[in-house]
């Protein structure tokens, strides 16, 4: 009898990448094999979902009803909903779509496997949504999307109260993991071949309010910067509140950090930035830029900006782009503003017309554009080293190049040579000699390749068979995490 196969969708932010990854290292840790490619007709399929946007309920429960005939005539499939939004809707998955086998939420992803097991035994669905985290996620297993760079959660959770915000509610407040735990796991994955990590958080530099040392945060990236082989350290996404003159200090100071940073926004208004309960102002936030710019000259820092926020005026508006020059972001993730149910800025007055909204989203999108462009025209000449990545590059194929990170985060095509290609993982050296508003290109011949553990990694995935399944035990009458496994690996992250 042939390992029944899974597939596991997921939607918004890192932090639910990251849980998918955890979701799918349970599945096989309990038998299942991912099914090839994108496949409809995998055995169990997973929605982690996400709870921000205002079509997130629409999409989800779309998505269901197109699988519901596949199942009906596959006796034996499972669909399980998790994340944010099972987190939110709780029994009114199952209510609206009775086909639905397993409900779990954000602080029990542990219990997925065993779920599906008691829903085929007792032929009826399972819904458990946990109120507080049971287990750090990070003690579960873990199957990573790539060999070379890993996420590391050293929090979940956030203590702020934003009012457009709902995923405090469905994540609850925020909890630290310990140092010495967060450092273990990236030993263990530099041991493994990672050479390459972003550290993760729902706010991501608040990290230490939890356990009471407010440069904690400072204090990991430097002993991030005494881990033998990591050669590259990000982080996502802090706060403007809680990013700190030693946190910049640190990034400076420690070689592996990477000179970029994702610093959101949110509105460039001092009036709006108090009605969305953002406790920086527009002074406060230029002058983060301004510090982080003298430290690190060549940083890349990006954003987040909302659009239309309730209440939001035209001058309002005029002083978020006014935020965008003076900044000059290399990019900036814009969104037009949409009302969540159970937050508090879906009841205030002054909700703005979609169609005001979509000509100031639009003004915005093309004064971006134009300052990203300039600025990566600021990047030809320079001789970059660039992280060889899997999949950044969907027409790499069709041009002959192969695609990677600067260590700014700059996406940077290049020249695939005849000789000792360079794997995912490796690293390439090149000069940029052409600039698009979203990515830089390398058109001359690779100036070095240096093959690295981190290819070494990718090569031995690529070539290892699978691992036999360990199949799942229905457990104990009471349903909750199963018991952390010896050595396993250890957000809406757009605060």
């Amino acid at each position: 009898m042939s390992a029944k196969t899974y597939q596991v969708r997921t939607y918004g932010c890192q932090m639910n990448v990251h849980d998918s990854e955890r979701l799918s290292g349970l599945l096989e840790d309990a038998g299942y094999v991912r099914a090839p490619g994108d496949a409809e007709d995998a055995d169990v399929v997973v929605f982690n979902t996400c709870a921000v946007r205002e079509n997130a309920d629409n999409k989800l429960y779309g998505n269901l009803g197109h699988l519901a005939p596949r199942k009906a005539s596959r006796p034996g499939m499972q669909i399980a909903v998790g994340g944010c939004l099972a987190q939110k809707d709780r029994d009114t998955i199952v209510r609206r779509a009775p086909w639905v086998d397993v409900v779990f939420g954000t602080h029990n992803i542990g219990s997925l496997p065993v779920l599906l097991e008691r829903a085929r035994v007792e032929q009826e669905a399972q819904v458990e949504i946990a109120e507080s985290l049971e287990a750090f996620p990070s003690t579960l297993p873990t199957r990573r999307e790539s060999a070379y760079a890993a996420w590391v959660s050293i929090s979940v959770g956030c203590n702020n109260t934003c009012t457009f915000c709902i995923v405090p509610a469905l994540r609850g407040k925020e909890k630290d993991r310990r140092p010495g735990d967060i450092l273990a796991e990236v030993e263990a994955l530099v041991a493994e071949g990672v050479t390459e990590i972003t550290l993760l958080g729902q706010n991501v530099n608040a990290y230490g309010s939890d356990i009471g040392d407010r440069e904690a945060f400072s204090k990991l990236l430097r002993a991030c910067g005494k881990v033998e082989g990591l050669e590259r350290v990000r982080f996502t996404s802090p706060h403007p509140r809680d990013f700190t003159d030693d946190v910049i200090a640190a990034m400076a100071g420690t070689e592996n950090v990477m000179p970029q940073l994702h610093m959101p926004l949110q509105s460039g208004s001092d009036r709006v930035l108090k009605a969305m309960r953002r406790s920086y102002r527009q002074e406060r936030f230029l002058g983060i830029i301004e510090k982080v710019r003298a430290a690190i000259p060549d940083a890349a820092i990006s954003t987040d900006i909302i659009v239309g926020f309730p209440g939001e005026t035209e001058e309002d508006f005029e002083q978020t782009l006014h935020v965008v020059r003076e900044a000059r972001f290399a990019q900036a993730f814009t969104f037009q503003y949409s009302k969540r149910p159970g937050t508090p800025a879906a009841e205030m007055d002054g909700q703005i017309p979609k169609e005001v909204v979509q000509a100031r989203y639009e003004r915005l999108v093309a004064l971006q554009e134009e300052i990203s462009w300039a600025e990566n025209k600021r990047q030809v000449g320079r001789t970059l080293e660039v992280m060889v990545a899997e999949g950044e590059g969907r027409k790499d194929g069709a041009t002959r190049r192969l695609s990677g990170r600067a260590p700014d985060n700059r996406l940077v095509h290049f020249t695939r040579p005849d000789d000792d290609v360079p794997r995912p993982g490796d690293m390439a050296t090149v000069e940029v000699t052409y600039a698009a508003p979203h990515h830089l290109l390398a058109e001359g011949a690779v100036l070095g390749v240096r093959r690295t553990r981190a290819g070494d990694a990718w090569e031995r995935r690529n070539a290892a068979p699978a691992a036999g399944p360990r199949g799942v035990m229905l457990g104990l009458p009471t349903v909750g995490v199963p018991e952390p496994l010896p050595a396993a690996p250890g957000g809406c992250t757009a605060r």
